[in-house]
């Protein structure tokens, strides 16, 4: 009886995995996401001395970076050996992005904010041809920004990485933690919406389709919630969905989600999806 009940309450959990897949995007298990260094998202760094997964959270900032005002970082974004991660402060100043090079080297780029844009700094996502970064703000918005590539295109730190375009949704979209390219036209996002009035569905997997690639012009992108993205935890209460990552190497897809209250400490997980 116990080897059936405990059957039992494994069909029962990987049925519940299966009923929360997100479109064409099927759960196939999960890790433990580590609130204070895995927390707020990931990028798969390839090179040819080998891969490796980063992730970014409120222990990852170097003291120096925190004791120059840029107390927050985002999803980090990667692509052709580049990694790249997002940071922001509180007093309107200007954003931060941190750039290791394919050899090792860091440097840093740092964008004055337009006079219309947002203080926040949520992600940075590498286009799939290298040349562009895709940057996200906070709350209700209708567009994505784009900037040239820093360390490639842009090369100075001492220049201001400009503003080059905006990627133009279609319809609004709310607190969106994490973008990735999973082609040259079309980006998965996770959405931390709590109210589900936009899309049906609070905490949406977000499918972006552009008309065309990212560039120095504006593009227009027509946006689709896949479906809720796994809320699962010991914890009743808020989740909160953070960074996003796709591997290009085998089609996985990443997602961070930190669980309620005190559960965020022990059973906040990175999933893991891979395409039906």
């Amino acid at each position: 009886m116990r080897a059936l009940a405990v059957a039992t309450a494994l069909l029962l959990f990987f049925a519940g995995i299966a009923s929360a897949a997100t479109g064409p995007w099927q759960p196939v298990g999960s890790d433990v996401a580590r609130p204070l260094d895995e927390s707020q998202g990931l990028a798969v760094v390839e090179r040819p001395g080998g891969t490796s997964v980063r992730y970014t959270g409120i222990a990852t900032i170097p003291a120096d970076v925190a004791a120059r005002g840029w107390n927050h970082v985002g999803d980090p974004g990667a692509g052709h050996g580049y990694y790249v991660e997002p940071y922001q402060r509180d007093d309107r100043g200007v954003k931060l992005f941190r750039v290791e090079a394919p050899d090792g080297s860091w440097a840093e780029y740092t964008h004055e904010l337009e006079s219309w844009e947002a203080t926040n700094n949520s992600f940075a996502a590498v286009s799939p041809d290298g040349r562009w970064l895709v940057a996200g703000e906070w709350g209700t918005t209708d567009r994505l920004l784009v900037h040239p590539m820093p360390g490639s295109v842009h090369q100075d730190p001492a220049v201001n990485l400009p503003y080059a375009s905006a990627i133009r949704l279609d319809r609004p979209a709310r607190d969106i933690q994490g973008c990735d390219f999973v082609t040259e036209t079309q980006l998965l996002c996770s959405s931390n919406d709590p109210a589900g009035d936009l899309f049906g569905v609070t905490k949406p997997l977000l499918q972006l389709d552009l008309a065309a690639p990212v560039g120095g012009e504006d593009v227009s992108a027509a946006v689709t919630a896949l479906g809720q993205l796994p809320l699962e935890s010991a914890c009743d209460g808020e989740f909160e969905t953070e960074g996003i990552d796709y591997d290009e190497r085998d089609g996985t897809l990443r997602v961070v989600v930190l669980s309620p209250g005190v559960c965020v400490a022990f059973d906040s997980k990175t999933w893991r999806f891979q395409r039906n």
